[in-house]
């Protein structure tokens, strides 16, 4: 809000009408009117709302105009109200914000291996700046960051850029089957700076680590692989037909006959 005063030195009261104007696509809103007695001074508060100064730079200077009109002297209307203007500056401040965000992994890991994590800063403030602290826990103790991330310390940033960096987490090989959840915290180096209000911006993940895969079992190629063989002894022996059956049988009818006849 803006504070504003108007003296009367007169010997009469005035009535006032007020209007104000003023730049960045604000709203403003005082007294419509008032009435200031003789030989007195009065306060009055403009409020000044709707301005968003994440849109407009740092220590950007515009006047705002208050206008203030005598309609009456003493309660007799003026026909040739008479009025003046005083001006002041409105400002916008600095605004120290930067944006993290992690993207998500594309998977699960497996202990004894690495995975990256993609970080990405956005400068979502009014005014140049850069990280400048970060912090990185997880709740894995046998899970280790690297310090990829520290680049994004040396990086200016205007309004609206952004920077990334990749954060390598290593699981040890010893890492059991669990969800882990990494958090990354950052601060504005401008805010650190400048004793500004703390700018910290957090984010976290979750990624799985399952078991290294080298303690699986590998393939099993043959259950047995001796080959069985199956001999077949046949006898060396001619067998007898079935010709040399009947031929023994006729014989014998034969030699039989003979032996009647004798």
């Amino acid at each position: 809000s803006v504070t504003f005063i108007v003296s009367n030195n007169g010997f009469l009261s005035m009535d006032l009408e007020f209007e104000f104007e003023g730049p960045f696509q604000g709203t403003y809103t005082g007294p419509s009117d008032a009435t200031v007695a003789a030989n007195s001074n009065e306060s009055f508060k403009l409020e000044v709302t709707n301005i968003n100064v994440l849109d407009f730079a740092a220590k950007t200077q515009e006047d705002f105009l208050i206008t203030a009109k005598v309609v009456s002297l003493q309660g007799t209307p003026q026909l040739s109200p008479s009025s003046k203007d005083a001006e002041g500056k409105l400002i916008i401040p600095i605004v120290y914000s930067l944006d993290l965000e992690i993207a998500d992994p594309v998977g699960p890991m497996n202990a004894g291996t690495s995975t990256p994590l993609r970080v990405s800063v956005v400068n979502i403030g009014n005014i140049e700046d850069r990280v400048g602290d970060i912090d990185i826990s997880d709740n894995c103790p046998l899970l280790t960051p690297n310090n990829g991330l520290d680049s994004l310390m040396t990086k200016n940033l205007n309004p609206g850029q952004t920077a990334q960096a990749d954060l390598e987490l290593t699981a040890s090989e010893s890492h059991p089957k669990r969800t882990c959840k990494v958090e990354v915290s950052i601060a504005s180096n401008g805010a650190m700076n400048t004793g500004a209000s703390s700018a910290v911006s957090i984010a976290e993940v979750q990624i799985t680590i399952d078991p290294s895969l080298s303690n699986n079992p590998g393939p099993i190629d043959s259950v047995d692989d001796t080959t069985t063989t199956t001999e077949v002894v046949g006898s060396s022996l001619p067998s007898a037909s079935l010709l040399s059956i009947i031929s023994c049988v006729l014989a014998a009818l034969v030699f039989t006959r003979r032996n009647s006849v004798q």
